[in-house]
């Protein structure tokens, strides 16, 4: 069963949490309310936007089906900070991608990193996070 987000959403002139610099409007607000990213780093992007605003049910849909877990319960006391992305392979015409980032956090009192490298796959148009490679 998929949830509704735990946190509200940015207004579409507010900055996007994922760090861009863009309005969430212009950002990651359009995917997470159905639209389809274009390459793996707006995917990833999106994401973590959705990991922000606790929206489980965007995760779950651009987890590729064959690495999706049956649910997913997202923590709401965990509070996402800031995205940096290091590095980034693939895009609108390729079938695979990479995306290396840092992901700040606030958990429990105590700031931490997930720091991760994450393969992509696009099928049918659409990209999908596949799973994380292992942390650098």
């Amino acid at each position: 069963m998929t949830r509704r987000a735990r946190h509200p959403r940015p207004g579409s002139s507010a900055p996007c949490p994922c760090g861009r610099g863009l309005p969430f409007g212009e950002c990651c607000g359009p995917f997470l309310a159905g639209g389809d990213a274009p390459t793996p780093e707006q995917l990833m992007r999106s994401r973590y936007t959705a990991f922000v605003v606790g929206d489980d049910g965007y995760l779950r849909r651009t987890w590729h089906p064959g690495t999706r877990p049956a649910r997913l319960d997202l923590d709401p006391a965990q509070r996402w900070t800031g995205l940096e992305v290091l590095h980034t392979s693939g895009g609108f015409l390729h079938s695979e991608g990479t995306v290396e980032f840092r992901a700040h956090y606030c958990f429990g009192g105590h700031e931490d990193v997930l720091h991760e490298h994450s393969r992509f796959v696009r099928e049918g148009g659409r990209w999908y996070y596949v799973e994380a490679l292992g942390r650098p």
